[in-house]
């Protein structure tokens, strides 16, 4: 292989990897939409205060993804990730029926 090559390889190689990882960035900041499938399912909203209480009696203001055993993020997080979500990103404040308290 010649010198001329190997640097046409390696600046491809580069480029890959740069559009690769900007991708995955876009990806993870994927926010979740209050009329996705998955999220009307669930009963999930942004905001925790914003649930049906007739359609969820057992849900109490209290109960944020926050301070979800699925939430995936710190408790101070706007936005976080979720598994029931895939690579969306819930809010902070947001609620669903699959809440179930960290402990």
């Amino acid at each position: 292989m010649s010198l001329s090559n190997r640097r046409v390889f390696m600046m491809q190689v580069v480029a890959g990897t740069s559009a690769l990882a900007a991708a995955g960035a876009a990806t993870a900041q994927t926010r979740l939409e209050e009329n996705d499938p998955q999220a009307v399912a669930l009963g999930y909203k942004h905001d925790t205060t914003k649930v049906d209480r007739a359609k969820f009696p057992k849900h109490t203001n209290d109960q944020k993804c926050t301070n979800c055993q699925l939430f995936q993020g710190k408790a101070t997080d706007a936005w976080g990730g979720c598994p029931l979500f895939g690579a969306k990103q819930v809010a902070g404040p947001g609620w669903c029926s699959a809440w179930a308290k960290k402990v």
